[in-house]
């Protein structure tokens, strides 16, 4: 009777979370949806390809930013890890929606909750898109698997027919039906605990959101320049663009030399920057800084080395490098 009445009351909790499931599925089978069947962006020569979207969490991943570098420096690696990527997501999304082997998927949907929130968890320009993406789609994951799926599932189906394999051990665990599990409420608590404070912690580690001041890196540009060298005929350095809207590059519109009395003894201006000769440009990732239209380029996570020529100008090292951005923010570095 007990036995009737928890399996009872276990199917009644996986009914509960049906739209939870549907809604969590259809999130991330979408995904696949989006990038092969409405377009196709896995194609690394085509605008929208997603390895250069991958390449802009970069810049401020938690735990996880040797991984992204190591792919988005290897364009071959990246793109493979992005077709196996895509697949998963729609595996995992489909597995959810039709509610097969449901809790081996929920733990799919909880691991890629948690390498959005890592990779991505920063980036969000008005409601902390992808943090809130993130934190919601473990908290999710943990559910469907306390929950498993109710009516409504495959699960449930294949139990109800009584296939041999729905009434194993190992298939409550994997899929739906009564968790053996002994004692659960301390665990679900625990866990419950843990995840609330993986909630905070990135919330103020990403954004300020708990305590002291706000700060969100998607709202506007930032580059660093680094490794500064000059030849005597050339003037070499690094940008790496690291904050800012993650769909909107950087533009330059203009570099300037500055000397010791802050006064500019060369300059190229945006309709220079617009022809900047390519062969100066080696791009260290996927995401490239290039010449525009009108402007020098910077998206979201590109880094890149920089040549200019001096012409007849000598460079001290108490001059200075500056950066103009369309939007009027200026970068300078001194020149050592």
């Amino acid at each position: 009777m007990k036995h009737h009445i928890n399996n009872a009351a276990n199917n009644m909790a996986g009914l509960f979370t049906l739209s939870l499931r549907w809604v969590i599925g259809w999130t991330y089978f979408s995904a696949f949806w989006r990038r092969l069947v409405l377009e196709n962006k896995l194609i690394p020569e085509e605008a929208g390809y997603i390895g250069e979207k991958f390449n802009h969490f970069l810049p401020n991943a938690l735990g996880i930013k040797p991984i992204i570098e190591y792919l988005v420096s290897n364009p071959e690696a990246l793109q493979v890890s992005m077709i196996i990527f895509t697949l998963v997501e729609a595996l995992v999304g489909l597995f959810i929606i039709i509610g097969l082997f449901t809790r081996l998927m929920s733990i799919g949907v909880f691991l890629l909750a948690m390498g959005i929130l890592l990779g991505s968890g920063w980036i969000g320009t008005t409601c902390l898109d992808e943090w809130q993406i993130g934190v919601l789609g473990i908290a999710g994951g943990f559910t469907l698997f306390l929950t498993g799926s109710g009516a409504y599932s495959l699960d449930n189906f294949m139990m109800h027919r009584h296939y041999a394999f729905a009434h194993k051990k190992w298939f409550a665990f994997f899929g739906s039906g009564m968790l053996p599990i002994k004692n659960i409420r301390p665990k679900v608590l625990v866990m419950s605990i843990l995840i609330f404070g993986l909630t905070l912690f990135t919330n103020q580690y990403f954004h300020g959101g708990v305590f002291g001041t706000l700060h969100n890196k998607s709202v506007k540009p930032k580059v660093e320049i680094s490794n500064i060298r000059h030849n005597g005929s050339q003037l070499t350095f690094q940008l790496f663009r690291v904050e800012g809207a993650d769909v909107y590059g950087s533009f330059l519109i203009g570099i300037e030399i500055l000397n010791e009395k802050n006064e500019v003894i060369k300059s190229i201006d945006q309709n220079k920057l617009a022809q900047f000769p390519k062969d100066n440009i080696h791009n260290h990732y996927v995401a490239k800084i290039k010449p525009g239209k009108h402007s020098l380029i910077l998206p979201l996570g590109a880094k890149a080395d920089l040549t200019l020529e001096l012409d007849e100008i000598q460079i001290k090292e108490n001059y200075y490098l500056k950066l103009i951005d369309i939007s009027g923010i200026e970068w300078v570095e001194q020149i050592k």
